[in-house]
């Protein structure tokens, strides 16, 4: 069993180094394909600079969904992995990736250990049921595919700036590929002391989340009920934070603007990648629409 690993990165020239010297140790079989965004921190350098990567993709956007189809496009493995380049496998991670693939499952994911926490878990299997269909969802920093799969799914939605993952485990499901968990296939992130949190793209997150279910599932009232569900608990959340004095009744409200007007360019843009794909892959902005991702291809194979 061949295994690609992807990893798409930008602006991450430390964490990337760590990322690398785990899947040196721990999978140095593993064709290792980093696909660089236009990043200005000297990434491009470092990487050359190393003789365990076996191709530097180059690529202007800054999209990671464009970065993820890119480094499938390169992958000649039989399995397809992304892996964050903040991320660093663990021991038993490639022996994990190769048993959850040897039986039924399409797919494979595991948990993340911090280790500010001494190796506290992070995450768990997170399964959901949207119109009768059951979805495993996947951490997209650390997941293991069939390249079979997806081939015949045809990559990741470039559409969607946030979101492409849980996309592609909707369209999973429809197809009846099967998502599994193993503890076993762990990496681990370090955080830094100034790490901080994102601010979160209102518009963006909602955008992505009605576009993604009426794509995959039509304009019907589970696909209502969920978007009114996550808004309400989003703008009750965002209330707290007025109350306290963290932000203020300006801001809350163009926040709802930034939602509202999400949820309906998500609507139309999901209603019409539907009309425009109607077979089972759902994906009429993947990888067969677009054959000019990279700008350089560096290739050590």
């Amino acid at each position: 069993m061949d295994i690609s690993v992807v990893v798409p990165t930008l602006n991450g020239r430390e964490e990337l180094t760590g990322c690398l010297d785990a899947l040196t140790e721990q999978v140095p079989d593993a064709e290792v394909i980093v696909v660089n965004g236009p990043s200005a921190d000297g990434t491009t350098g470092m990487v050359r600079d190393r003789d365990d990567v076996s191709l530097l993709v180059e690529i202007a956007d800054r999209s990671v969904t464009v970065a993820r189809n890119a480094g499938i496009d390169r992958a000649t493995g039989d399995v397809i992995a992304l892996v964050h380049q903040s991320l660093s496998v663990e021991s038993g991670w490639a022996d994990a990736v190769k048993d959850g693939l040897s039986g039924a499952a399409q797919a494979i994911t595991g948990p993340t250990h911090q280790q500010l926490w001494a190796g506290m878990t992070t995450e768990t299997e997170e399964t959901r049921t949207i119109a009768g269909r059951d979805v495993t969802y996947f951490n997209p920093g650390n997941v293991a595919f069939d390249a079979e799969v997806v081939e015949a799914l045809d990559g990741f939605d470039e559409y969607l700036n946030v979101g492409s993952a849980r996309d592609f485990a909707h369209r999973m499901a429809a197809g009846e590929y099967g998502v599994d968990w193993s503890t076993e296939m762990c990496v681990s992130r370090e955080f830094e002391a100034d790490g901080g949190i994102a601010e979160t793209d209102w518009n963006w997150k909602y955008r992505s989340l009605a576009y993604r279910l009426v794509k995959n599932y039509n304009v019907r009232p589970t696909v209502v009920r969920r978007i009114l569900s996550h808004a309400v608990g989003d703008a009750k959340d965002a209330l707290f934070d007025v109350v306290r004095g963290e932000t203020t009744p300006s801001q809350w409200l163009g926040t709802g603007q930034d939602v509202f007007s999400g949820v309906g360019s998500g609507i139309v843009d999901g209603v019409r990648a539907r009309v425009t794909d109607r077979t089972a892959r759902r994906n009429p902005n993947g990888r067969s629409a677009r054959t000019n991702r990279a700008v350089t291809v560096y290739d050590w194979r």
